[in-house]
């Protein structure tokens, strides 16, 4: 949880989130606007595997043992929860994520723990053909 409202403070309010974000629309426009664009990518990558590092002690604590493929199913499901709750959205992947998590459970309590897996990518189709901008995310027009 810390990490998560960490990572949303982040992204909205500190002027590296700003630009964060106005490289993530237009790599160009943020340029001309002065914004250190290398820097910018360079501290999102930053970010991105300082979470991935800290994703990667949690799960390895959980098992109690470390692989080099451990974080593969839990990745897949993680970005499946990002597209449910709308790509961009940090409050949407924790929502996303928490409904996974209880229709697996539920999958698991009610029916066969076979089909736990099956579940989650059988949501990511549901989505992606009902609402393909996710839970929270924005509808955006094209412009050519």
């Amino acid at each position: 949880i810390v990490l998560m409202v960490a990572l949303q403070f982040i992204i909205s309010k500190t002027r590296m989130g700003r630009a964060m974000r106005a490289v993530s629309v237009d790599e160009q426009a943020a340029e001309l606007m002065g914004i250190n664009v290398d820097t910018t990518i360079s501290f999102t990558f930053l970010l991105g595997s300082a979470l991935a590092g800290a994703a990667g002690i949690l799960v390895g604590i959980y098992y109690n043992t470390i692989n080099p493929l451990m974080g593969l199913t839990p990745g897949l499901k993680a970005f499946v929860a990002a597209v449910f709750g709308g790509i961009g959205s940090v409050p949407g992947a924790v929502i996303g994520g928490l409904f996974i998590g209880i229709a697996e459970t539920m999958v698991v309590a009610y029916g066969s723990s076979l089909y736990r897996d099956a579940i989650v990518y059988a949501i990511l189709i549901v989505v992606l053909i009902v609402k393909p901008t996710g839970l929270l995310g924005k509808n955006q027009r094209e412009k050519v």
